[in-house]
């Protein structure tokens, strides 16, 4: 018979007795040894063993403290352990957990409303829950294969840009650019091509009535954070529906105020959006936004659906975020805080060139040592991340202060000067 006697007393004496909170004597080498016996190894070896977080700071098991100028990769969006957040999930997972897909809850259809709105959604437009931005990017690609024209006319091509990355799995993979990444598990779902980012030309003369859709992130993240701008964007729309195909928006990195407003893509609205990342906050949660009757109504009932997909407790934390959002005026904090980043980035010597918006950064380095200046950040306390040999990307919480900024721009230069040198060792 199921007994509450010997329950922890506390969340915290909890977590340390089902091993989720280690000792004070544990060691993150320790640690580190037993992630390498127990997990496989596609993340290579774990840079920390991260214990806890508030606000923009994160400690790993040996104490040290961290500014995470990541975000968990452009996801904690209010940072760590927010207490409106942490509390809208307990509450939630205290009063319904999990309903799976045969019914809904008001967290769900709530959230759902609210994304159509922020949006400016058009009438008929609809919302898909998922659980990663890869997951709704397959679903996207799904809901395009849809749109296959007719027996005469049939559509059977996609179009992505070079450079693109959309996600692992396999589907979403054969939309990636970068042939590392798509090699070694082809064949992939085909039809797949991709033109230049940016040319509107060569945009213009792929895409034709056989083509289904085109995918575009507005700023290329993984590729260096490369902005489209909105000439592009605006000159997408107009071929793809000259075409008949799909625009489809991946914003699972730029969405929800990463860039200073709520979509990157504003005021362009394609035929689908896909988000993820920022949206729960750090909880688990995707979406795919379908606008207009016609594209809601490609996809019919038991054409596709997810177990954990707008699960309550999810769908809570990003109701939760997004009020944090509107309540905290973060917007106009990311707009305003980013460009005082960037020109204070594109004041140091050593650094080449400064793109981005909001606060989804990437500065160049002059000399191939990003990794080392990563490596010596986050010895100094500084989460960072490179996505080239002489790129680096910021993307804090978006509730990051000047002040903890500064702390990092009055580092750089010395981060910098470090990774030269042992660049030069090397």
């Amino acid at each position: 018979m199921p007994t509450t006697s010997n329950h922890p007393q506390s969340s915290t004496d909890a977590l340390a007795a089902l091993g989720a909170l280690p000792s004070a004597a544990v060691t993150s080498t320790a640690l580190t040894e037993r992630y390498a016996s127990a997990l496989l190894g596609v993340f290579g070896t774990p840079q920390r063993v991260l214990v806890r977080g508030s606000g923009c700071h994160v400690w790993d098991a040996d104490g040290r403290q961290y500014l995470d100028l990541l975000g968990g990769i452009a996801v904690n969006t209010l940072g760590h352990a927010h207490p409106l957040l942490t509390s809208v999930i307990s509450s939630q997972l205290a009063t319904l957990g999990h309903v799976s897909n045969f019914f809904t809850s008001p967290a769900q259809i709530s959230l759902a409303e609210r994304l159509l709105e922020i949006s400016a959604a058009p009438g008929g437009s609809k919302v898909f829950f998922t659980n990663s931005g890869t997951e709704a990017n397959e679903a996207a690609l799904k809901l395009a294969r849809r749109n296959a024209g007719t027996a005469d006319k049939p559509r059977t091509k996609v179009i992505a840009l070079e450079n693109a990355f959309h996600g692992r799995s396999l589907g979403a993979l054969s939309l990636t650019w970068k042939k590392a990444y798509r090699e070694p598990f082809e064949p992939l779902p085909g039809n797949v091509e991709w033109v230049p980012a940016g040319d509107i030309e060569a945009l213009r003369a792929a895409v034709d009535e056989s083509v289904q859709a085109v995918f575009i992130e507005p700023i290329q993240g993984e590729a260096g954070v490369r902005e489209l701008d909105v000439d592009y964007l605006r000159a997408a729309r107009a071929i793809t529906h000259q075409a008949g195909a799909l625009l489809i928006f991946d914003e699972v990195q730029t969405g929800m105020g990463r860039t200073g407003q709520y979509f990157a893509s504003a005021p362009v609205l394609p035929d689908v959006m896909t988000l993820a990342k920022g949206l729960g906050g750090g909880f688990p949660i995707g979406a795919m936004l379908t606008f207009g009757h016609r594209t809601s109504d490609l996809l019919n009932p038991g054409d596709h659906g997810t177990t954990f997909g707008g699960n309550p407790v999810a769908t809570a934390a990003a109701l939760a975020t997004i009020h944090v959002i509107d309540k905290e005026q973060l917007l106009s904090h990311v707009a305003e805080t980013g460009q005082w980043l960037r020109e204070e980035l594109s004041a140091i010597t050593g650094i080449s060139q400064v793109r981005g918006r909001g606060l989804l950064i990437a500065f160049d380095l002059d000399k191939p040592i990003a990794a080392q200046v990563v490596s010596a950040g986050l010895d100094a306390g500084f989460i960072i991340n490179t996505t080239g040999p002489a790129t680096i990307r910021l993307a804090p919480p978006l509730v990051i202060t000047r002040d903890q900024l500064t702390t990092f721009i009055d580092k750089l230069p010395a981060l910098i000067g470090q990774g030269l040198l042992t660049h030069k060792e090397n």
